[in-house]
This record gives C-alpha cells, structure tokens and sequence, in this order.
C-alpha cells in the first residue's frame, strides 16, 4: 500500500511547484519495485507516463516529441533496478541505485534532448554543450534522488522501530 502511496506523492508533486529536477520520481520507482506488486509494475508507469502527456501538452503546451518514449523506458528500468533491491535493502544498495537513477536520468534524458531537438548542434561539442546545460538539473536530482529515496525506504523502518518500542513491556517500578 505505501508504495502506491510514494506513486500518488511522486506524480502529485510534478504538478505543485517544486524547484526543477527536485523530485520523488526515481525513488517512488525503486519503492514501488522494491516493495509493490510485481503483477502491477505497470501501475506507477502508467501514472507517470500519462502525467508527462498532461503536463506537456496541457500545462507546459510543448509539442509531444519522441524523447518522451527515453524517459519512459527509463521509468521501466528504474522500477526494474527496484526490485533488485526485494531481497537485499541494505543503506549502501538502496542509496547506490538512487545515484545510479540519478546519473542514468542526466546521461539519457540529455542525450535524448540533444537528439531530438535543435537546441544544440548535432556534433560532439553540442552533445557536451547540452549535457554543460544540465549539469545545474544534475545536481538538484541527485539531491532530490538521495533524500526521496532515503525517505521513503527508511519510513517503514522508522516506524517499525517506533511500534517495536511502544510493545516492550514497561518495568516495573521498584518497591
């Protein structure tokens, strides 16, 4: 359920204002393909995918472009680097595949805008120019990507410890 949860909070803040590349997306993905129902990965897909169709289309009016499809298949490998991390979620994997989301994002969702659009020559220098562009949106997501996900895996744990403790049985007071 709190997967799910994580998916509704991660579509939800794309649409509140939020300072660029500053969101829950990649670690609601690792949750959800860590902790949520292997029969229903195509749930947070679908609902991020048809978030990036309303918010291009309708809320940013930018023309629907292919690249779209890159960063949907970069959703799919993010909730399937999740549920490498069923087994084992130890601090050192969880916060190693959110940095590996984080640079896998800057390293395709760039190339894809160097490629799709005109924004930069389609030479070696523009490939670096675009990704030089970046580098700020870089540094917000993996910041964003760290504390999500550091959130999100340790708030059941958190809480685990918490209700642990409220079922200990008190001492007794000394006579």
């Amino acid at each position: 359920m709190l997967a799910y949860v994580f998916v509704l909070f991660a579509v939800a803040v794309r649409f509140l204002p939020h300072p660029l590349a500053f969101t829950p997306v990649a670690a609601a993905l690792l949750y959800f393909g860590a902790r949520g129902s292997r029969r229903q990965l195509w749930v947070p897909f679908a609902l991020l995918a048809a978030s990036d169709v309303i918010l291009t289309r309708f809320v940013y009016s930018y023309q629907f472009s292919w690249d779209h499809f890159v960063t949907w298949a970069w959703y799919a490998a993010i909730l399937w680097l999740g549920t490498g991390l069923r087994e084992n979620t130890g601090w050192l994997r969880v916060g190693g595949a959110a940095l590996a989301s984080s640079i896998s994002f800057f390293v395709v969702s760039n190339f894809a805008v160097w490629a799709c659009w005109a924004m930069y020559p389609k030479t070696l220098a523009g490939l670096m120019t675009c990704y030089a562009a970046g580098l700020p949106f870089f540094r917000r997501g993996i910041a964003g990507d760290m504390l999500f996900t550091a959130v999100m895996f340790g708030l059941p744990v958190v809480a685990a410890v918490v209700a642990r403790s409220m079922h200990k049985p008190q001492g007794t007071a000394a006579a």
